[in-house]
């Protein structure tokens, strides 16, 4: 039998996971920031959308996704779903206390802090995000004077994964959720992308609102911490010249749809040979 030395931590995968494809966006911003690293994309099509469960239920999706990525051997946990986040962040830490764990709210309200100049902030994500408070709460933490304006905008998860993402329909949907929100003197300066969806429907967002508005998407961000939360544990993998680490993709319903609708998420096209069906 051939013996193999067991892999170093540092050279293991980061595993993200979210509903669907909208993680892809944080998966895209995470390969921008570290070129040299290894991931292990999960994401949970049979089970989508989050946003629209109980906490209860999002809670043992998101602990049966980081089961299966922990069991397939990872060094880091990125919670690329808003709901997930909201609802299960703290579990997920509490169960893997020897895994750093990373959400996109955290991030994601630094961001919307730093870019706001009046404190006034628009946050629009799913229903679970929004019932859960985990932004408003995100958000005052860092500027307690905030004024925090939730907006539950679940259509837009659909039309997302559906490759909807710019058109009249959106542009309709897009007016309908935020005219309301930023009619007036005192309207939010900032709107923050509250899930991980939203990013690739920005363009439909921003015709609906001022044009002073600041946008923000917190993958960014997210890439950011995790990128110092390696570097703090000693678990960054060392950049070798012109070398790329690999990423592999798991899904536990529809390869071919995720492929498809994954590559306008991911900006690289996906085939369904890329996609690992799998069952949580």
């Amino acid at each position: 039998m051939e013996f193999r030395l067991p892999p170093v931590p540092r050279d293991l995968p980061i595993g993200v996971f979210d509903s669907g494809v909208g993680g892809l966006t944080v998966l895209r911003a995470l390969q921008a920031a570290l070129p040299a690293e290894s991931f292990l994309y999960l994401g949970d099509t049979a089970r989508l959308p989050y946003g629209t469960k109980s906490p209860a239920s999002v809670v043992r999706y998101a602990t049966q996704c980081a089961g299966l990525l922990v069991s397939r051997g990872i060094k880091a946990l990125v919670v690329a779903c808003n709901t997930a986040a909201s609802a299960a962040l703290p579990d997920l830490a509490a169960r893997y206390p020897g895994l750093p764990v990373v959400g996109v709210v955290e991030p994601g309200a630094s961001a919307a802090v730093a870019a706001s100049p009046s404190g006034r902030i628009a946050v629009i994500a799913t229903e679970g995000t929004i019932r859960a408070g985990a932004y408003v709460a995100a958000i005052t933490r860092l500027r307690p004077e905030a004024c925090v304006t939730g907006i539950g905008g679940s259509v837009f998860v659909a039309l997302a994964e559906e490759g909807w993402t710019d058109g009249p329909i959106v542009e309709q949907v897009a007016h309908r959720y935020l005219d309301g929100v930023f009619a007036g003197g005192d309207a939010p300066d900032t709107l923050l992308l509250g899930c991980t969806h939203f990013p690739v429907l920005a363009g439909a967002l921003r015709h609906a609102i001022p044009a002073a508005v600041t946008l923000v998407d917190s993958a960014l961000t997210t890439a950011q911490a995790v990128a110092r939360q390696l570097a703090t544990q000693g678990l960054a993998r060392p950049a070798a010249a012109g070398a790329l680490g690999e990423t592999r993709f798991l899904a536990t319903d529809g390869p071919e749809r995720f492929a498809r609708v994954g590559s306008i998420f991911l900006g690289r096209p996906l085939t369904v040979r890329d996609v690992e069906l799998v069952d949580v």
